[in-house]
């Protein structure tokens, strides 16, 4: 079949969501289809931009290219979602999340309230005329069902590199790669490393809006010898954080799916993570592979330091991840084959 994957790109920024649909159109490819991406440029501000791109996207017919019939389109991004095609299938990477999870009506401006009401318009209607809809995790699906009434199949799938993550002897650190993002919280383990009793340290790697503030939070708390920020890291230097770490932590607030808990996983290591997690607690399992806390420093603080105290529990928490990895039974074929059921 020929498949076009309607995405958005901010120039100079490749995040998550860059690499998901990249490794889509790999595994389509290699089973046997013929894959385009056809990328939207995209920024945040203005809300007109936003609105203008939508208008746009809603009009674009992707049936036909200079005589090249397109059999499906596989949307996972907004508002490429909105391009036109009678066999349309969604598999939702999240909505526009400031005018949804995370919108605050305090901080809200006018013309964020105009625009969060144009999309809860637009993406009620045109998502719900799509007959195959799946999400990324259970939690990008309820989102949809509440914020849209509208019900889709969460359908899970692997890390980048997934064979390529190993694990290797504990060492006295633990581990949080992600962008340097509010939604992150890293400040969240910088904080707990002030109350650490064991001598564990903490690596943080990843660039962002934030490493700035938190380099500032680690000067101020006088932790330079016990939290170190890496910067953007090599995916070999990742592997081998991973594989050596005592535990992965990774607390962000109400996330998508979280590639970072399937890597640990991948890597045999125990994740500790929050209450208010979102996705990543569709896979953490509190006490069986890692920790559930609220998101509390002194909390984090006194299981980092169980766990440096108990390494044979932490390692048995890790091959516990692995296992449960292992049965859900992700996998690129299976996204493939459930995508494109009935097309």
């Amino acid at each position: 079949m020929k498949i076009l994957i309607p995405s958005i790109q901010t120039p100079f920024i490749k995040g998550g969501g860059y690499f998901h649909i990249l490794n889509l159109k790999k595994a389509l490819l290699e089973y046997g289809h013929s894959v385009e991406i056809a990328s939207f440029p995209f920024k945040f501000s203005p809300e007109s931009y936003v609105e203008t791109l939508m208008e746009y996207t809603s009009k674009q017919d992707f049936t036909n290219f200079n005589g090249h019939h397109i059999d499906c389109v596989i949307a996972l991004q907004f508002p490429a979602y909105y391009v036109q095609h009678p066999h349309k299938i969604l598999w939702l990477m999240h909505q526009y999340r400031a005018v949804y999870d995370i919108y605050s009506e305090s901080k809200a401006t006018k013309e964020l309230n105009i625009l969060k009401d144009k999309i809860t318009q637009y993406d009620t209607y045109h998502l719900s005329k799509i007959k195959n809809r799946f999400a990324n995790s259970k939690r990008v699906a309820s989102r949809l069902k509440e914020f849209n009434g509208i019900e889709s199949i969460p359908l899970y799938h692997p890390p980048t590199d997934e064979e390529k993550f190993y694990c290797d002897e504990s060492l006295d650190y633990v581990f949080f790669p992600s962008r340097l993002e509010k939604l992150k919280r890293q400040d969240l383990l910088i904080e707990a490393m002030k109350y650490t009793k064991s001598p564990i340290k903490a690596i943080i790697a990843g660039s962002g809006g934030e490493s700035v503030n938190y380099q500032h939070l680690i000067n101020k708390l006088n932790l330079n010898y016990k939290v170190k920020l890496t910067g953007e890291i090599s995916q070999e230097e990742k592997f081998a954080f991973f594989a050596n770490s005592l535990a992965i932590i990774y607390p962000p607030f109400d996330e998508d799916y979280g590639y970072i808990t399937l890597e640990a996983m991948l890597s045999s290591k125990a994740v500790i993570t929050c209450s208010d997690a979102g996705g990543v607690l569709e896979f953490v399992e509190d006490k069986y592979t890692g920790f559930i806390i609220e998101p509390n420093p002194r909390e984090l603080a006194q299981k980092i330091d169980w766990l440096y105290y108990n390494r044979e529990r932490a390692k048995e928490m890790g091959k516990n991840g692995k296992e449960l990895y292992l049965s859900k039974n992700i996998s690129w074929y299976g996204v493939v084959k459930k995508l494109l059921e009935g097309i």
